[in-house]
């Protein structure tokens, strides 16, 4: 019985090379297809899912934030900041100060050029149950290496680098500090210098403030309501926004564009199914001859479907991992070129863009259903 079951399936894949190889124009052309599919299905959703990951870690999109500005002049104290208390929907809270500033990297020859400085300075450190602090800039030594994040867009103006060390300058006042990373988001932080709060605010001459302290939080709706009144309460002389509104008209324009490329996959992939399917009628039509041959010879209809299906998958495996590979390095352009940033490879979606091109490649050898109705005598009289 087991020689006889090695046989049969040695004869199984002997019958599947041949019948895969027969016609090799038309194998060529079914795995363009299956592979075209497959690399526009890939694209689609590497975009898609990088970009959802970009919002959740990089952009911070889907986290509410409020923020408190100066109501009246262009800035407030930096002491509001320690002034916060850290209650259970308070997450983060981050003070900054903006200016124009010139900016040149040192030992090139490049001349100053206009840049937005905009000096950072988070809360860090918990030295009571109820509140976060961070020391003081007024406290940095002036004379100690400070390092700055540089953005992508600015990096390129001044030709600067990781470790390069670079000038500021504000009128006469100058502070240098040493390129720590570049910086490439695809937002205003791409035109940026982000050093510590202390050197924008030696550079702007106004020690102790700040032009915005922006607040992440947490928790129900409700709590965070309540935490914004109690703000506006706490400083009634500054102006407290949340900004959930505008987060989530940047959420629903994502939800969007998600829904528009998932509509797209689906458009693709029943296009490529069509094609597919179109192929594999002429597949049945050439087929007739072997089918009845190998029903003439015993061969169950169980066995021909299945010759087929794993025809047909294997068809589609070839084209999804030849084509969901190309599929991801054209993503990485495309978003560069629409986005301005290039989309990275997210390894999820090689293997979902592998299994649907082998599941589109399975369905569409629905025509081959007509084999298994072929009468063997009726083939051999060429009667069908």
């Amino acid at each position: 019985m087991s020689d006889r079951r090695a046989v049969n399936r040695s004869m199984f894949w002997r019958v599947l090379r041949r019948s895969v190889f027969a016609n090799r124009g038309r194998l060529f052309v079914i795995l363009l297809a299956l592979g075209a599919g497959a690399a526009i299905t890939a694209a689609l959703l590497n975009m898609q899912v990088d970009a959802k990951r970009r919002i959740n870690s990089d952009f911070s999109l889907f986290g509410p934030r409020a923020l408190i500005a100066p109501r009246n002049g262009n800035t407030i104290p930096e002491a509001t900041l320690d002034q916060l208390t850290y209650g259970g929907v308070l997450f983060g809270a981050q003070a900054s100060l903006f200016l124009i500033g010139k900016a040149s990297v040192q030992g090139h020859a490049h001349e100053d050029a206009s840049v937005v400085i905009a000096g950072i300075r988070g809360l860090r450190n918990i030295d009571a149950p109820d509140r976060m602090v961070a020391p003081s800039s007024e406290n940095e030594p002036s004379k100690k290496r400070q390092v700055c994040i540089v953005g992508r867009h600015v990096a390129d103006r001044l030709g600067a680098k990781v470790g390069d060390e670079i000038t500021l300058k504000n009128e006469t006042r100058q502070e240098n500090c040493k390129v720590n990373f570049v910086w490439a988001s695809g937002d205003a932080d791409d035109d940026r210098i982000r050093p510590p709060l202390g050197v924008a605010q030696r550079l702007a001459g106004t020690p102790g403030q700040v032009s915005v302290i922006e607040l992440v939080l947490r928790g129900t709706t409700q709590e965070q309501n309540a935490l914004v009144t109690q703000l506006q309460q706490q400083f009634p002389d500054l102006d407290v926004r949340p900004l959930r509104q505008f987060s989530q008209a940047q959420i629903n324009i994502y939800n969007k564009i998600s829904g528009i490329l998932s509509a797209t996959v689906a458009v693709v992939l029943i296009l490529t199914a069509l094609c597919v399917m179109a192929a594999m009628t002429n597949v049945a039509m050439e087929r007739k001859n072997d089918v009845g041959l190998m029903k003439a010879i015993g061969g169950s209809v169980r066995r021909v479907l299945r010759l087929f299906l794993a025809e047909a998958a294997l068809l589609g495996l070839a084209g999804g991992l030849i084509g969901a590979a190309i599929g991801i390095v054209i993503s990485i352009g495309l978003g560069k070129a629409v986005f301005g940033v290039a989309a990275q490879p997210r390894l999820i979606v090689y293997p979902i863009s592998v299994a649907l091109t082998v599941i589109v490649a399975i369905l569409a050898a629905y025509p081959l259903r007509r084999l298994v109705h072929i009468r063997p005598a009726a083939v051999f009289r060429r009667e069908e």
